[in-house]
C-alpha cells in the first residue's frame, strides 16, 4: 500500500525549536518523530512510501535513507515553492498514480489504525476518505458534517465562532483514490481542505469519514509537543536497560528505557515513565520523575528535579535547579539554583546564569546568554 508524507512546513508555531531541525525531525522519546510515523506506517502494512520535501530537506533524508531498515521503501520529491497540501501531492503523483493511497503529515504522531481506514475506504467506493476525531475545540481543524452512512455533506476548515456546526475534526489523513491527482492543478499553491474538498462537494463527487480510534496529534505547537511526547511514554512496555548502567544506591522504578553507559548518583530516585540517552550522569539526591525524556550525553547536576521535561542532546543542568514542564534544546546550560517553570521554551546553545528563574510559557531563542539572577518574564527572541 502507497502512502505520501507531507514534511515541507518551517514549523514556526515550533520556534525555537524549529531553527536546526525540521517539524518531523523533533525528537520523540530520543528519535525523530518521523522515524515512530514510518515504523507504524510499516506495521500497518504501508511499504510504498513518497516523502514530499521543502524545508531542510536533507536532514530528513539523511535520517530515513532509503527506508530499508524500517522495511519499507522511500522516495523523496522536493518543492521549490509552497504548493499547498494538496499541491504538495500531486507534485509527487509520478509516485502515486494507479491506486489508492494515504495523505498524512510528516509532524503526526499517531497509532491509529490506518489499515481499517484504507480497508473502509475500498468499501465506501469514495474518492476521499477523511479520518476524523470527534474533540471538544475542533476550531483549530477542518470540521466535517458527516451522515449515518458516513458520507460527508459539508466541510468547513478552521470555523469561526457561530461557523462550528461538528466537533468532527479531520485528522489530515486522508485515503485517496488517485483520480482526483487529475482535480489538482500542477504547479499551483492548492489545499486540501480549503480548495478540493469544497470542489468534490458541489459537484457531488463522494466524500466519507470513517471515525478513527486512537491517539493523534500534530506536533504543531509546544503544548501538542509535550502532549506527543507523553502518550507515547506512557506506551512503554517496560524497562529496557541498554548496555552498561552504573549507580550506587539509586531509586529506580520503571518504566523506562535507558540506553548504553548512563549513571545515576547516590540516592537519586527514577519514576518512569522515563526515557535516557547514552552517556548521560545524573547526580547524587537527584529526582527525575515521570513523563521525562534526558537525550544523549547530559549531565544532570546534584539535587535537582526534573519533572515531566524534555531535555535533549548535550544539555548540563547546574547543582539544585528546579525543571517543571520544560523543553531543553541541544548543547544548552543552565546554571545553579535556578528555576524552570512549566512550559517553557529554551532554544539550542543558550545559556542560562546561576540563580535564575525563567516563568511559565517563555520562550528564549537560540544562543541567548541570561545573566546571573536574571528573572525571565517575557520572551527572548533574536532578531537574527
Amino acid at each position: 500500500m502507497k502512502a505520501c508524507i507531507m514534511c515541507g512546513g518551517e514549523g514556526t508555531r515550533l520556534r525555537p525549536l524549529t531553527f536546526e531541525r525540521p517539524k518531523p525531525s523533533i525528537p520523540i522519546l530520543n528519535r525523530p518523530s518521523v522515524v515512530h510515523l514510518i515504523e507504524h506506517l510499516a506495521n500497518e502494512g504501508f511499504n510504498d512510501i513518497v516523502i514530499t520535501l521543502g524545508y531542510m530537506a536533507e536532514k530528513i533524508e539523511e535520517q530515513l535513507g532509503d527506508g530499508r531498515i524500517y522495511g519499507v521503501h522511500i522516495d523523496y520529491v522536493y518543492e521549490d515553492k509552497k504548493l499547498g497540501t494538496a499541491g504538495s501531492v500531486k507534485n509527487a503523483e509520478r509516485y502515486l498514480k494507479g491506486e489508492p493511497f494515504l495523505v498524512l503529515g510528516g509532524d503526526h504522531v499517531l497509532n491509529l489504525k490506518l489499515r481499517e481506514l484504507y480497508r473502509f475506504h475500498e468499501r465506501m467506493n469514495s474518492k476521499v476518505t477523511i479520518a476524523l476525531l470527534s474533540i471538544d475545540d475542533p476550531s483549530e481543524f477542518g470540521i466535517a458534517d458527516m451522515d449515518v452512512n458516513n458520507r460527508i455533506h459539508r466541510f468547513l476548515e478552521k470555523p469561526g465562532p457561530g461557523e462550528i456546526f461538528s466537533n468532527l475534526a479531520s485528522t489530515g489523513i486522508y485515503m485517496c483514490n488517485s483520480e482526483i491527482l487529475d482535480m489538482i492543478p500542477e504547479n499551483e499553491a492548492y489545499d486540501f481542505a480549503r480548495d478540493l474538498f469544497p470542489k468534490l462537494l458541489n459537484s457531488g463527487d463522494k466524500i466519507c469519514g470513517v471515525l478513527a480510534r486512537g491517539n493523534w496529534t500534530d506536533v504543531g505547537s509546544p503544548a501538542a509537543y509535550r502532549q506527543a511526547q507523553r502518550w507515547m511514554l506512557s506506551a512503554l512496555p517496560g524497562t529496557i536497560i541498554e548496555g552498561r548502567f552504573t549507580t550506587k544506591d539509586a531509586r529506580i522504578n520503571g518504566p523506562l528505557h535507558l540506553s548504553h553507559n548512563v549513571s545515576v548518583g547516590s540516592n537519586s530516585a527514577i519514576v518512569g515513565p522515563i526515557v535516557i540517552g547514552e552517556n548521560t550522569i545524573i547526580g547524587d539526591n537527584v529526582l527525575i520523575g515521570p513523563y521525562t525524556t534526558i537525550g544523549s550525553n547530559c549531565i544532570i547536576g546534584d539535587e535537582c528535579r526534573i519533572l515531566s521535561s524534555y531535555i535533549f542532546n548535550n544539555v548540563t543542568i547546574g547543582n539544585n535547579t528546579n525543571v517543571s514542564g520544560s523543553i531543553i534544546d541541544n548543547r544548552t546550560t543552565v546554571g545553579e539554583d535556578c528555576s524552570l517553570e512549566n512550559g517553557t521554551v529554551i532554544g539550542p546553545d543558550v545559556t542560562i546564569g546561576n540563580g535564575s528563574t525563567v516563568h511559565s510559557n517563555v520562550k528564549i531563542w537560540p544562543k541567548q546568554v541570561i545573566k546571573k539572577g536574571a528573572n525571565v518574564t517575557e520572551n527572548i527572541i533574536s532578531n537574527n
